[in-house]
């Protein structure tokens, strides 16, 4: 049997899938892999060894640390994703006639606004965070300087999207999340909704650079190849509201050197923020009262319908 008549082989022996996507995918898959194989050449110690790694990949996985994410993420994979199923830049995915009936947004069908690109979720999500008032404070002893976080959640059109849940998670000033930590603690994330005019606000911690868990075989993976583990600062954010498309994003900090280099290729420059530094004892929006310099920024989402 030559090369090519086994992948026929492979291919068509998923011809009897009764689920037409399950067939399209894993045919696709054979002939990928089987061409990958053919392509390079493949030694049985490079497959075994290839085994290998995936097998340490699953046995270091637990509830709380996803080394498959990791690796999805450091192979452009996540992004690739990301990228074959949204919108796109221009995309408003709104009906081209202008706004319905009833709406009051001046806006004409040549001035929709662009939906808010999407990029990776990361591998420290989690469900069920605490909600806050808006307001109110994410870090829940998560050490870090403070930042004030300000925005609105809109449609294409203009209009606010009231009531919309906007979660935030990201890591302290060490570059550790919570989940990192033992004792099971929740800090440095929460959800909280927008007002009737799509308003949020919340403090959190100024994002700092931080490696992504490296000391398993997604970090021998880039020691190996000579790349940095660093990511770029980032805020998560992750906008849900009836009837819109879920929003998975980040907001990257203006000026920091590694977003030419995020380790998960997740940057994209409409995301990038100014994070504006005021020295200590600068009045604040809310009146708090803080002894050390913080920050702030404002990011408004656009989300698009369903």
């Amino acid at each position: 049997m030559t090369e090519q008549e086994l992948t026929d082989k492979v291919v068509a022996s998923f011809e009897t899938a009764r689920d037409d996507r399950f067939r399209e995918l894993t045919r696709a898959l054979v002939r990928h892999a089987h061409a990958f194989v053919r392509e390079t050449r493949l030694t049985e110690d490079e497959w075994s060894a290839a085994i290998g790694f995936l097998t340490a990949a699953g046995h270091i996985t637990t509830d709380t640390r996803q080394e498959f994410v990791l690796l999805s993420d450091v192979l452009g994979i996540s992004m690739l994703t990301v990228a074959v199923n949204e919108a796109g830049p221009g995309s408003v995915a709104e009906a081209p006639q202008g706004p319905p009936s009833g709406r009051t947004t001046g806006l004409s069908q040549h001035s929709l606004a662009e939906a808010t690109e999407s990029t990776v979720l990361g591998p420290f999500f989690v469900q069920d965070s605490p909600e806050i008032e808006l307001g109110g404070d994410i870090a829940g002893g998560a050490s870090g300087e403070p930042s004030w976080i300000t925005g609105t959640v809109t449609d294409t059109y203009g209009d606010p999207v009231a009531g919309a849940r906007v979660e935030v998670w990201e890591a302290d000033d060490d570059g550790m999340y919570d989940v990192q930590y033992d004792g099971g603690g929740l800090a440095g994330r929460a959800h909280l909704f927008t007002d009737a005019e799509g308003r949020y606000r919340f403090w959190g911690l100024t994002p700092t650079p931080y490696p992504i868990p490296d000391d398993g075989p997604v970090g021998r993976l880039l020691e190996r190849a000579g790349r940095s583990p660093m990511r770029a600062p980032h805020l998560h954010f992750k906008v849900t509201a009836p009837g819109f498309h879920p929003l998975i994003t980040h907001i990257f900090v203006a000026g920091d050197p590694y977003l030419d280099s995020d380790s998960v290729f997740g940057v994209k420059e409409s995301l990038v923020r100014p994070f504006e530094r005021h020295e200590a004892g600068t009045p604040t929006p809310d009146g708090r009262g803080l002894d050390g310099p913080w920050t702030s920024a404002g990011f408004d989402i656009v989300l698009r319908k369903e």
